[in-house]
C-alpha cells in the first residue's frame, strides 16, 4: 500500500463548484515480442559459466544468478545477442538461473525457449488496475483538488508491483497543477499471471483514468478540452510536491521540469487535426466520427538509480571500437549511439565497430528500460567521444607543429587553419608507433 496527501482534499472538494467522479478499469496485456524468452548456458574453455540470453538487463542477470546460485560474479559471463523485442517483458531473470543450475549440475550446455503459450502464462503482463477518481474545480475553470485511488493486480508474485503502482500516481498527478492531491494505492496478490514491467510502467493506466476525468470535467464546465488543459499543465521551471513524495517504490526526489513543449504540441495538434472545425460535429447517419485528445507525461530514466557508461578506442585505419553496456532490443540503440559518437568526432557512422551488452568486455549499464538509453547512454557516449577528440587534436597538433586550439576535426581529419591536415588513421598510427606512444582511448559514465 502506498499513499500520500498534499493539502486538504476533502475540504477542497466540499467547497468546489463542480465535482466529477469516475471509475476506470484497465485490463491485462501481454508484450508479445516476436522473439520469446530464450536462454543458452554453457561452460567456456576456462570453465566459466556463459549465459547467452534474450534480456534487457545483462548486468542484472549476472548479479542475480551469482546470488541465486552462490557463484562468484567473476565466474559468470552474460552475453546479450540480437534480441527480437522486449518492451519490459525481458527486464527480469526468468530462465537464466534455471539454465545455469542445470549446466552446473550436468556440465552440459542447456537451452530453454518459451513457447508462445508459456509466454502468456509464465512471462509477465501489464498490471490490470481498477482506478476511482474524484476531482473538483470552480466555475471559472480553476482546479481545486483531486483524489486517485487504485487497486492493482500484481498476480502471484510481487515482481514490479510496488514500483509500477507508484508510477500510476507520480507520473500522472503532476501533469496538472492541483493545489490539493491525494493518492491511495494498493497491490493485490492473485492466482493469475504475474504483472511486471511493460511499456508505460503504470503511467498508461493512470493517464487513461486522469484524461477521461479531465474530459468529463471540461464538459461539465463548458470548456474546450484543449484550452482547459493548457490552462493547468505543468510548465518549464515548475515542480510538483508529488515528485518528492512519491518515487519508484520509495520516497522520491524533488524535481523541476527543465524541458517541455506540451503546450506547443497541443496547439499544433489542434491546428493540424482541424480540431475547431471537427469538434462537436459527428455528422449524421449510421457511422459518425468524433475527435478527441489527451495529454500525458513520462520520464527518461529513474533519478538516483540509473547510470550508463561507454568507452572508445581508436584503430590504425581511423576507425573506432565503441563499447557500450546499453542493450539494443531492436530499438536501434547501437546505431543511435554510433551516430552520436560520429557527430562528436566529425566522422562517419560506418567508422564505428559497436560492441554492446557483454559483461566481460563492455562497461556497466543498468539495462534498457524507462526510455533511458539515448538519454543516459547517449550522454556517456558523447562525453567519451569528446575526450577522444581532445586526444586526437593533441596528436594532430604534435604532427602538424600547431597549437591544438587552432585545429579542428573535419571529415575524419584534423585540419589546420592554413589547410594542412592529417587523417585519423595517420594520427592513430603515429600515436601507436612513433613519438610519445599511447593508445588513443577514453571512458565516460
Amino acid at each position: 500500500k502506498v499513499d500520500f496527501e498534499v493539502g486538504d482534499v476533502e475540504a477542497a472538494l466540499k467547497d468546489a463548484d463542480v465535482v466529477v467522479e469516475g471509475r476506470y478499469s484497465t485490463a491485462y496485456a501481454q508484450h508479445c515480442p516476436l522473439e520469446p524468452h530464450v536462454c543458452i548456458t554453457y561452460f567456456d574453455e576456462y570453465g566459466r559459466l556463459v549465459i547467452r540470453t534474450s534480456t534487457q538487463v545483462p548486468f542484472h542477470v549476472r548479479r542475480i544468478v551469482a546470488q541465486a546460485l552462490d557463484i562468484p560474479v567473476k565466474k559468470i559471463r552474460v552475453i546479450k545477442p540480437r534480441v527480437g523485442g522486449g518492451f519490459g517483458a525481458k527486464q527480469e531473470v526468468l530462465l537464466e538461473q534455471l539454465c545455469a543450475a542445470l549446466t552446473l549440475k550436468t556440465g552440459r550446455p542447456v537451452r530453454f525457449e518459451m513457447t508462445r503459450a508459456e509466454e502468456w502464462i509464465s512471462s509477465r503482463t501489464r498490471h490490470a488496475q481498477i482506478i476511482t477518481m474524484r476531482a473538483g474545480a470552480d466555475n471559472d475553470g480553476s482546479l481545486r483538488a483531486i483524489e486517485l485511488k487504485t487497486i492493482m493486480n500484481t498476480g502471484a508474485y510481487g515482481s514490479h508491483g510496488l514500483t509500477v503502482v507508484c508510477n500510476t500516481g507520480s507520473k500522472t498527478l503532476p501533469l496538472y497543477r492541483w493545489p490539493n492531491m491525494r493518492f491511495d494505492a494498493s497491490t493485490a496478490y492473485t492466482n493469475l499471471p504475474v504483472g511486471g514491467a511493460y511499456r508505460g510502467y503504470g503511467v498508461t493506466q493512470g493517464a487513461f483514468a486522469l484524461e477521461c476525468l479531465m474530459d468529463e470535467m471540461a464538459e461539465k464546465l463548458g470548456l474546450d478540452p484543449i484550452e482547459f488543459r493548457l490552462e493547468h499543465i505543468i510548465k518549464r521551471g515548475e515542480g510538483s510536491p508529488v515528485f518528492k513524495a512519491l518515487g519508484e517504490g520509495k520516497p522520491g526526489v524533488a524535481q523541476v521540469i527543465t524541458s517541455t513543449e506540451l503546450a506547443t504540441c497541443l496547439r499544433r495538434g489542434a491546428e493540424m487535426s482541424g480540431w475547431a472545425e471537427k469538434r462537436g460535429k459527428p455528422g449524421s447517419g449510421i457511422i459518425r466520427r468524433g475527435i478527441g485528445m489527451c495529454a500525458l507525461m513520462q520520464g527518461s530514466a529513474i533519478p538516483h538509480i540509473d547510470m550508463a557508461a561507454a568507452s572508445i578506442k581508436m584503430n590504425e585505419d581511423g576507425s573506432f571500437n565503441l563499447h557500450v553496456g546499453a542493450t539494443d532490443l531492436g530499438t536501434g540503440s547501437d546505431t543511435v549511439l554510433s551516430q552520436i559518437a560520429a557527430e562528436e568526432l566529425c566522422t562517419r557512422t560506418e567508422q564505428f565497430i559497436v560492441i554492446s551488452s557483454d559483461t566481460d568486455v563492455t562497461p556497466f549499464d543498468v539495462g534498457a528500460y524507462a526510455s533511458s538509453t539515448t538519454y543516459l547512454s547517449g550522454a556517456a557516449v558523447q562525453e567519451c567521444a569528446f575526450k577522444v577528440k581532445e586526444q586526437i587534436l593533441e596528436r594532430g597538433a604534435l604532427m602538424l607543429g600547431a597549437d591544438p586550439v587552432a585545429l579542428k576535426c573535419e571529415d575524419s581529419h584534423v585540419v589546420a587553419r592554413d589547410g594542412r591536415k592529417v587523417s585519423f588513421g595517420e594520427i592513430c598510427v603515429h600515436a601507436l608507433y612513433e613519438d610519445e606512444q599511447r593508445q588513443i582511448a577514453a571512458h565516460a559514465s
